[in-house]
């Protein structure tokens, strides 16, 4: 049976209805390799196949899953940047009736979300003109534990580094198991993490000042804060020599778009500008 291709922006006339899917806000897409997972996007709206590929942001959503507004909140960045922002969904239940975290910790039998994430960047890759060797990554909250994760296993696909208060953390440890720490990711991953290729990517770390609180569960697990334990994965980080910027956002707790506006300065000195100097962005977000 001959396979359907994907249609692109460019294959339809301007005003063609389907347009309003190809750009801005899209619809979520499942994933041909597994269906069970899914990705939307935000597609500025001169994007077009001319040029060099776009520069790619991905945004992982946390627990709650919110992943339209996650995408979003990135969508007047990426018209002024002339960049694609991908949002996964990793929905819950996805092991298990009762699974929220399998998507965190990448270890569950039969499921590797950093693996389906790179599927999903090269399915986009057939349809928009985004660049895939390197991409710009953010998660905060359950999307921040995934994010510093897939950083041990995958440092030469990223561009940029943005991790938002995760809940538990992972520190660069050869003594301790995953997902505390990495001694066994060679096992577990066919991958040990290289400190070498991480130090040449990009980091910010970002948390409000006001997220303080302790949560039961993630507290029995790891003592401290969320700040506490942002604050021990920055310094272990550089002691083996990565360095990183740590954002504590005034005002703010554990709030996504509290801390937004910092990670998008972030990514403004990393994703490059748009080559046309007569770009100009649109007015945000298509419903």
């Amino acid at each position: 049976m001959p396979t359907e291709a994907p249609v692109s922006p460019w294959h339809l006339p301007p005003d063609h209805p389907a347009q309003q899917f190809l750009t801005g806000s899209t619809p979520l897409f499942a994933l041909a390799r597994d269906p069970r997972v899914s990705y939307c996007l935000y597609v500025p709206r001169r994007h077009s196949n001319t040029g060099e590929p776009r520069p790619l942001v991905v945004a992982v959503h946390g627990t709650h899953r919110y992943v339209g507004q996650v995408r979003d909140s990135f969508a007047a960045f990426a018209e002024e940047h002339d960049c694609v922002v991908l949002a996964p969904l990793f929905p819950a239940g996805l092991t298990g009736p009762n699974d929220l975290d399998s998507y965190k910790f990448f270890t569950e039998p039969g499921l590797r979300p950093d693996l389906l994430l790179l599927d999903m960047v090269k399915e986009a890759a057939a349809r928009w003109h985004i660049r895939t060797d390197r991409f710009h990554l953010h998660g905060f909250s359950g999307g921040g534990q995934f994010a510093h994760r897939f950083f041990y296993l995958h440092p030469h696909r990223l561009a940029s580094l943005s991790v938002g208060a995760p809940g538990r953390t992972t520190l660069l440890d050869a003594r301790t198991p995953w997902w505390r720490g990495t001694a066994d990711s060679e096992t577990l991953f066919a991958a040990a993490p290289d400190p070498a290729a991480m130090a040449q990517v990009p980091v910010q770390l970002v948390i409000g000042a006001d997220d303080t609180d302790i949560d039961i569960w993630e507290g029995a697990e790891q003592p401290g804060s969320r700040t506490d334990r942002l604050t021990e994965l920055r310094d272990n980080w550089n002691r083996h020599g990565i360095t990183s910027r740590l954002d504590i956002v005034s005002g703010a707790g554990h709030s996504a778009s509290a801390v937004t506006p910092a990670v998008l300065t972030f990514l403004a000195d990393h994703v490059p500008a748009p080559a046309d100097p007569r770009h100009r962005p649109a007015t945000g977000p298509r419903p």
